[in-house]
């Protein structure tokens, strides 16, 4: 004999239920954990009230830390749309992304650019970029942005936006150059 316990017949009962209860409590600590976790992400992004435990001006710096991160992220998608709102760029978006979930940096640019197009905020610069990723690109708001593959026209200002074969040019109107960027 080796002096081991064996797991049969022979096996202590008391063990067993030892084992049993501490696998409970390891999964009942995982469930909590969890729903912390939840609670904090929930607090950090959707701007929901801070979690038990944590000093809610500190889960505020790091709210507003997290925001200007997801502004510098969109305005490296949509750079037009970020230069021609100057200094007011990262107050303007955090203001409109609060309380809306991150969906990407080209997302949520896309989105925040269709809202201030919808206000008649949109700046000149920002709305040829907004129609040279509407003619290169389909995106219904929900799901990922993804390239065209027909033929599309949309309006600017002035002139228009066309695409044809992945190449997106513009005639006219403010974006007169005849290439938005090297980014659509």
């Amino acid at each position: 004999m080796t002096g081991r316990v064996s797991s049969g017949a022979g096996s202590d009962p008391r063990a067993e239920l030892a084992a049993a209860r501490r696998a409970e409590l390891a999964a009942a600590r995982q469930a909590e954990l969890a729903a912390a976790q939840r609670a904090l992400v929930a607090s950090l992004v959707d701007g929901a009230d801070p979690p038990p435990g944590f000093d809610p001006h500190r889960l505020a710096v790091a709210r507003t830390a997290l925001a200007r991160k997801r502004a510098g992220e969109v305005a490296r998608h949509w750079p037009l749309l970020a230069a021609s709102l100057g200094d007011a760029w990262p107050a303007a978006f955090v203001r409109w992304a609060t309380g809306r979930r991150p969906a990407g940096g080209l997302s949520d640019g896309w989105d925040f650019a269709r809202a201030l197009a919808a206000d008649n905020r949109l700046p000149g610069l920002a709305m040829a970029e907004l129609a040279g990723r509407e003619v290169g690109w389909c995106y219904d708001g929900a799901s990922v942005p993804r390239r065209r593959r027909l033929p599309a026209v949309r309006r600017l200002p002035g002139g228009w936006a066309v695409q044809v074969g992945g190449r997106v040019r513009t005639f006219g109107g403010v974006a007169a150059c005849g290439r938005i960027g090297p980014w659509i």
